[in-house]
């Protein structure tokens, strides 16, 4: 244990004692309980957890909506490669737990993962005495990896990603991780550039190795788009044949950009209809002001009622359907690129079948980037002017952009297979 790492067990130590007794005092003074605080304290005991005899136990953790969907294809392999396997699924955010226990309920447990104290990770293993503890993405917790390792369970970092953007901040407490990484058995990256990165941090080079991303294999299901299609073109009271454009995942700031490129291509199709979907629905209100400030006409996801058709712009302000939404998109851009915050999943449009544009902010996205501009199903746009001239040049092109929307459809399928890559590194370490 060096000293950097005892440092920051000490601190989380005093914090654990620091938070519980007055989490326990509110507790008995209001009568009331936080089923997601007890499990993030380590509190298990309401769940009925049934360990299969003598088949192993793996608990996989996926903060949030985004590792979920990157959890969910390791999942549904593993459990096709080791079949008689007790899977714990934890995540940190409630909307991360509700995409859980949506799409993998029946099939695993799904629990809130424990705070990274000390005490609340020992009750947590203690409970479900996993015999592989597995992190999904940048999910690097010193104490949980720690103590895993100490009780005699194997670790492993499956579809690593650590940005361009994180590693900075990475490297400032390397001393801290380095230690930490040297028991990790297994480091299953995306692509390359984390390979390196996490390296750099001080995984022995020995156990890093590159799979993929395991979030490209669900994406490709022509079936479900179709029904997406249909579905969404039924709600919004939308014809087909109209000319819509989908902003995904949009970041303060970058609404006011989307509305004057869109206020540009309506100079010239007029009937051009937009579907803003902030990343923060929170963030509806200010949207609506800038809406009303602009005299655009507008109507709120939530608001939809009855046969009327949508006005020219819609809000999405819900949380599960974007990507529903993407399939009905004549053109998509996706934000959090416009400004500098590392981009958001880009292969979410391109695996429809949409031309999809982006700023030049991807860094949490790199390899999504690279392969829909090898295959030339997507492109950068720097500011209004330019997705302005690139939506109109598609919309007076649709040869062009059924091409383009092809071409990302080609780019998402040629990658498949990255789930079943990462399973098998985790069934192999139990087999070890």
């Amino acid at each position: 244990m060096n000293f950097p790492y005892s440092i920051y067990r000490y601190l989380t130590t005093g914090l654990y004692y620091s938070f519980s007794p007055a989490y326990r005092l509110f507790q008995k003074v209001s009568g009331k309980s936080y089923p997601d605080m007890d499990q993030r304290l380590g509190n298990y005991g309401k769940l009925v957890f049934h360990k299969k005899h003598r088949q192993p136990v793996i608990w996989i953790h996926a903060a949030s909506v985004g590792e979920v969907n990157a959890a969910t294809g390791i999942i549904e392999k593993l459990l096709a490669i080791v079949p008689d396997c007790t899977i714990v699924f934890s995540t940190t955010t409630k909307h991360g737990q509700s995409s859980a226990i949506q799409l993998l309920g029946k099939k695993v447990y799904c629990v809130y993962a424990p705070l990274d104290f000390v005490a609340s990770v020992r009750k947590a293993l203690h409970f479900f005495t996993p015999d592989i503890l597995v992190c999904i993405e940048t999910e690097i917790w010193p104490n949980w990896l720690y103590e895993a390792h100490r009780m005699g369970m194997k670790t492993a970092i499956i579809n690593g990603r650590i940005s361009a953007r994180s590693i900075k901040n990475y490297v400032r407490y390397k001393s801290l991780f380095n230690n930490i990484l040297q028991h990790v058995e297994a480091f299953s990256m995306i692509q390359k550039e984390d390979a390196e990165r996490i390296k750099l941090l001080g995984a022995p080079a020995e156990k890093v190795q590159i799979n993929g991303n395991s979030k490209y294999d669900r994406l490709v299901q022509p079936s479900i788009a179709e029904f997406n299609k249909n579905k969404m073109s039924s709600i919004f009271k939308l014809d087909l044949q109209n000319r819509i454009f989908v902003a995904g995942s949009t970041r303060k700031n970058e609404e006011e950009i989307i509305l004057d490129a869109y206020e540009g291509v309506c100079q010239f199709f007029p009937d051009t209809k937009l579907i803003l979907a902030p990343r923060h629905i929170e963030r509806t209100p200010s949207i609506e002001k800038l809406m009303h400030s602009r005299g655009l006409d507008y109507q709120l996801r939530t608001a939809i009622t009855g046969d009327r058709m949508i006005p020219k712009v819609l809000i999405l302000n819900t949380i599960g359907e974007l990507q529903a939404a993407y399939s009905i998109a004549s053109v998509a851009f996706c934000g959090g690129s416009l400004v500098p915050l590392g981009g958001h999943n880009i292969l979410e449009a391109a695996a429809v079948g949409t031309p999809v544009f982006y700023g030049p902010y991807m860094d949490d996205f790199s390899d999504a980037r690279e392969l829909l501009e090898t295959q030339g199903g997507g492109g950068v746009v720097r500011d209004a002017k330019e997705l302005t001239a690139k939506i109109l040049d598609l919309f007076q092109n649709p040869r062009k952009a059924a091409d383009m929307g092809d071409r990302a459809i080609r780019a998402v399928s040629s990658n498949q297979g990255a789930s079943e890559r990462h399973a098998f590194v985790i069934k192999n370490i139990l087999n070890n």
